[in-house]
């Protein structure tokens, strides 16, 4: 059992079939959670009844509550979700709110110290008090993932370029790198390309990169590993670039082989797509189904 650290938003995600629990760092979390890992979330929620209604609902998960902090100056966060005629999602996400008011504890410095993995996204970071924190906790952390979650306007190159310079590990989307890459003033033209100059840049040892129904790209020990993707109807893609996520992450922590890894990965990305929500309940049947199916 791997011990796998998330840190950042935890949130109800409002969506049109109605409000889910949500936040990449939390979905990441129940993820690997279900995978049999032992994972926790550093939030914040707000004292107020959503925060207490998100408690209640993440003990539903049997996810540990020891680190949500309850803010006294911020609401518990709630995101807008629209959905498109394909089920791709875009954000509307309030500031400030709760998580960007995450405060630095001495249990969650044990925490970050002792994990196998500490995974921290780019959102996170667009206030100074949470900023502050999760620099104190990556320099603590042994093995650092950097989610790169893309939500404008909460972002700059700059800003990112030094959360992947701490990262040992960046995970992007297709459209991340490309447009991160640019901004980097990469004249690379191929997704290999890419990786292999963010690699250069930052000093990760590794990269992964979705590709949604195409699959993915896993670049490691200077090697590249591919998966083409599993065909699924999708209900919505909320939550599947986490979950794709945590199960990468969770094989190569566990042993397996990074093509095993990426596949597997890929599989329960597809299945979470094909859900409602970001934390559906996936099956070790549906997962022995969608990959012997392809």
């Amino acid at each position: 059992m791997k011990s796998i650290v998330c840190f950042g938003e935890v949130l109800w995600d409002m969506l049109p079939t109605g409000k889910k629990l949500g936040g990449a760092p939390l979905n990441v979390a129940l993820r690997a959670q279900s995978l049999g890992n032992q994972s926790c979330v550093i939030s914040a929620i707000g004292s107020d009844e959503q925060g207490t209604a998100l408690l209640k609902e993440m003990k539903t998960y049997k996810a540990s509550l020891q680190h949500i902090q309850v803010s006294e100056n911020y609401d518990t966060s709630e995101v807008l979700v629209q959905l498109d005629e394909k089920g791709s999602a875009s954000y509307d996400i309030k500031i400030p709110c709760a998580w960007d008011d995450i405060r630095l504890r001495l249990d969650d410095i044990k925490a970050a110290r002792e994990s196998d993995a500490f995974i921290y996204g780019s959102l996170i970071a667009r206030n100074q008090t949470s900023r502050d924190t999760l620099c104190e906790l990556l320099d603590v952390a042994p093995y650092k993932i950097f989610d790169v979650n893309l939500r404008p306007p909460h972002y700059s190159i700059d800003r990112l370029v030094k959360l992947m310079n701490r990262a040992d590990m960046v995970k992007f989307n297709d459209d991340e790198i490309t447009e991160i890459c640019a901004g980097m003033g990469c004249k690379a033209n191929s997704l290999e390309g890419f990786m292999k100059f963010i690699t250069r840049k930052t000093g990760a040892t590794q990269v992964c990169v979705t590709l949604g129904d195409k699959g993915g790209v896993l670049f490691t020990g200077d090697t590249f590993y591919y998966n083409k993707g599993y065909k699924v109807a999708v209900a919505d893609t909320v939550g599947a670039g986490d979950s794709f996520l945590a199960t990468i992450v969770s094989k190569l922590l566990n042993g397996e082989s990074p093509q095993k890894a990426i596949d597997y990965a890929c599989a329960i990305g597809a299945l979470v797509a094909s859900k409602n929500g970001a934390n559906p309940v996936i099956s070790g049947d549906e997962i022995t189904t969608i990959m012997q199916t392809h």
